[in-house]
């Protein structure tokens, strides 16, 4: 099956919607197309909360939108990643602590249905070798992500590992996890092209819910726009 076709490489702003309901995951989606966003993500909290239908009324409301799964596989890869497809997904998350066997399944069923694969660090304490292993077995992305528990605990950012990640691989990057919005727009020239706004804009730090009124995020997300595309590296305010 032909896939749609998606530069990787140019330097791209995916909003996460780490909410818990379609309802209040709609107008987030909205006001971040509106500011110039290129990717919707429907974030794990959001598939838990409203299972596969959240990709599939994301995908009918914007037909020409990729859209990432973010249901973090971590076994029955190739079942989980043909749902996903079926609903709509262009890109599809795996574990790298998964079993080997659990990613090249995925990555079968993503060439299969004609999407993309992701392939998140998470949980591996060797990234760079993590990393190098999902590059092999055939992954498009991989994602330096730190958690949000492990953050919470012993703080951090992706800046921290992320040069090696970089170093370890040749297919493109995204970081994720406890970046601040003026580390956003220097992402692109540290090699990680895909840059994703999530936790410090869309929820707040404690629960899953809108942390600041519409016009507020809006305007955010278009200065995080201008400037990730723009190479500018001022920081947003």
């Amino acid at each position: 099956m032909s896939r749609m076709e998606i530069d990787l490489r140019r330097p791209t702003v995916q909003v996460s919607l780490d909410l818990t309901t379609i309802r209040d995951a709609e107008p987030m989606a909205e006001i971040a197309l509106k500011a110039g966003v290129d990717w919707i993500e429907v974030g794990t909290p959001l598939i838990l909360g409203e299972g596969l239908h959240a990709v599939s009324a994301f995908r009918k409301r914007y037909p020409d939108t990729p859209i990432v799964a973010d249901l973090k596989t971590m076994d029955g890869g190739y079942l989980e990643a043909e749902m996903m497809a079926r609903a709509g997904a262009n890109f599809v998350v795996v574990m790298a602590a998964s079993h080997p066997a659990t990613v090249r399944a995925t990555v079968r069923a993503a060439r299969d249905y004609g999407i993309y694969v992701m392939g998140d660090v998470l949980g591996r304490r060797d990234r760079a070798k993590a990393a190098a292993e999902l590059e092999e077995a055939g992954v498009d992305v991989v994602i330096a992500h730190l958690g949000f528990d492990e953050r919470g605990e012993l703080g951090g950012s992706p800046l921290d590992f992320l040069a090696e990640i970089v170093e370890a691989v040749s297919c493109p990057v995204q970081a994720v996890g406890g970046l601040s919005l003026s580390d956003l727009p220097k992402l692109p020239a540290l090699g990680a092209p895909l840059v994703v706004v999530g936790a410090p804009l869309v929820i707040d730090g404690r629960s899953f819910s809108p942390a600041s009124e519409g016009n507020e995020i809006g305007r955010l997300l278009k200065n995080v726009v201008s400037l990730v595309k723009s190479g500018g590296e001022d920081g947003v305010s």
